[in-house]
């Protein structure tokens, strides 16, 4: 392992440094291991904290899981979709935040690719639509880190990227020895996702190397490239890569099941959009509010 590489696991390693989560997830996970406990006693845990129980309802009411004000209570959330389902939800709902506030557009990409997985999987019939969502929403989670734990090399990536033409994760090897999906596939493991979310995470544009979930992996993928074209959010580039053939192959994909695949993204899309305008215009009044108290 290189020296710069190195350097940025061992940043990883150092959780003192890194966006912590709320102690409630912990216990959510350990409750979660046990196998015998009740949606009821999960929530009750997970209703300890308000905030967080409120934002996880309203992204199960999103455009992500399309329940459109069915679910209000916790309960409900966790009947539908799981533990791992709304752990990773809580998990997501804490780091976004932090994510909207410090990389411009990639809280609105990552949930465009989260909805637009959900589309694909159900679309081509895969298991587990609301675990590939969950995946894709926190598929670009090391980006975040980069911006806040590698604050100079995110600007010299910046003027890499614009001087070079690049990709964002082709500067980042460049500059990093390592990239965003790397990067988020090691805080993913400090925080003791389970595998099925780290390795969307990991290999999201290296399909191939995608051993245990590569149906996952690919749908992550494509729905990457998708939410690209559409030019919804902003990943840090505006270049769009093409499908690559091992995700093409492993989803089955034709022209024809594309299709309809990219018409019904985009309606689902237009609905993201206004969660996004509504998250951020909750955001702002928050801020509004705190300034005045």
């Amino acid at each position: 392992m290189s020296n710069r590489r190195m350097d940025i696991r061992r940043i990883i390693r150092d959780t003192k440094t890194l966006p912590t989560l709320p102690g409630v997830i912990t216990r959510l996970g350990a409750l979660a291991e046990k196998g015998t406990v009740s949606a009821d006693e999960m929530a009750r845990v997970v209703m300890t904290d308000q905030v967080l129980s409120a934002k996880v309802i309203r992204l199960v009411n999103s455009a992500f899981y399309g329940f459109y004000g069915e679910v209000s209570t916790v309960s409900d959330a966790l009947r539908l979709l799981g533990v791992n389902v709304v752990k990773s939800l809580a998990i997501s709902s804490s780091i976004f935040e932090i994510m909207e506030k410090n990389v411009a557009g990639l809280w609105e990409h990552s949930m465009g690719v989260a909805v637009t997985a959900s589309v694909i999987a159900k679309s081509l019939k895969i298991k587990g639509p609301d675990e590939i969502s969950t995946a894709a929403l926190l598929h670009d989670i090391g980006k975040v880190i980069i911006k806040l734990k590698l604050e100079d090399a995110y600007e010299e990536l910046t003027t890499l990227i614009a001087e070079k033409d690049l990709m964002i994760v082709e500067a980042e090897r460049e500059l990093l020895e390592t990239d965003h999906a790397e990067i988020g596939a090691w805080l993913a493991q400090s925080w003791h996702l389970p595998q099925n979310l780290i390795e969307p995470i990991q290999w999201h544009h290296d399909v191939e190397k995608s051993r245990l979930h590569p149906t996952m992996t690919a749908v992550v993928h494509v729905a990457d490239v998708l939410t690209r074209a559409a030019a919804f959010g902003f990943a840090g580039d505006e270049l769009v890569p093409r499908i690559q053939s091992a995700a093409w192959n492993k989803l089955g994909l034709t022209e024809s099941r594309l299709e309809p695949i990219i018409e019904a993204m985009e309606e689902r899309l237009l609905d993201a959009k206004n969660l996004s305008l509504e998250i951020q215009a909750s955001a702002e009044k928050q801020a509004v509010e705190g300034a005045a108290t």
